[in-house]
């Protein structure tokens, strides 16, 4: 019989959580098969929950609680393990940080700045800092340092989501932090663009009219559950599943790549504007 790897519930609050779900459902003697039964959520559901990989919902906590006879442990947890996964992030923005986990597909579209996802710390802190001028320096930190951690989503090519990003080219030329680190930044997206399941496309400057001119938008598909749309704003964001929406959503967005330039002449336009960064030639 193969021994399963142990789980180091010491590493983080939703490892914890699942580490002590696992043996509260190990010492009843249920399989996962047994235990998720009545609930509307599937066994690869709770076994990712298991392994600290996905946030138990409230339903299925008191729904486990019931099974087990654990008197509300996992319901009452599940507030703790919210605060720990969205630490560093705004709380509107937690949805869309455990979705991205669970994403077979992501798709975005970025008129003024570099996504979440593709952006190095210098590039990040400027952010950061232009939108919340006033904060302390150690919550800056921390979103910092919640901001690059969400790109581990790209250290493993065979299990990163196929990533399709559009970026305007105006924002290739628009230098927020000084030339060297703006050279270092599109030498990122360069490096991911050369990645099997990674493709940016930049929109031309002169296109004209365009779909989805109002704002950034990012599409997420998954293998076992609807689609999702979210849309963001510099202090709220709004996340969208009506099946309507998402389709109209979808339909712009493949509108705009359309109007994108190839995935090769992107490539080489990103790469010319690092050139230029890094030999003071970079133009507006």
């Amino acid at each position: 019989m193969v021994r399963r790897k142990d789980i180091d519930g010491s590493e983080s609050v939703p490892s914890f959580y699942g580490k002590e779900l696992r043996w509260q459902r190990e010492e009843a003697g249920l399989t996962l098969q047994q235990l998720v039964e009545g609930s509307f959520y599937g066994l690869s559901h709770l076994s990712e929950i298991e392994r600290g990989e996905r946030r138990m919902p409230r339903d299925l906590a008191e729904h486990v609680d019931r099974i087990l006879k654990t008197n509300g442990f996992f319901a009452r947890r599940c507030e703790d393990v919210r605060k720990a996964r969205g630490k560093g992030h705004a709380r509107y923005f937690e949805r869309v940080l455990e979705a991205e986990r669970q994403a077979e597909s992501i798709e975005e579209w970025c008129p003024t700045l570099f996504p979440g996802l593709l952006q190095t710390e210098p590039y990040v802190r400027a952010v950061i800092r232009a939108t919340h001028p006033l904060e302390a320096q150690e919550k800056t930190d921390e979103k910092v340092h919640a901001r690059l951690a969400r790109a581990r989503l790209f250290d493993d090519d065979a299990t990163t989501p196929e990533y399709w990003v559009i970026l305007h080219e105006s924002l290739l030329r628009l230098p927020i932090i000084p030339p060297a680190q703006m050279a270092e930044q599109l030498d990122r997206v360069a490096e991911l663009a050369r990645r099997p399941r990674i493709t940016p496309q930049v929109l031309p400057w002169n296109c004209g009219a365009h779909p989805l001119m109002l704002g950034t938008v990012t599409v997420m598909a998954f293998p076992d559950a609807p689609p999702l749309v979210y849309t963001e704003s510099p202090y709220s964001a709004s996340t969208i599943d009506d099946p309507t929406l998402v389709k109209q959503y979808r339909k712009a967005y493949d509108r705009l790549r359309a109007a994108a330039l190839s995935p090769e002449a992107s490539l080489a336009l990103i790469e010319e504007a690092a050139e230029d960064y890094r030999n003071g030639k970079q133009r507006v």
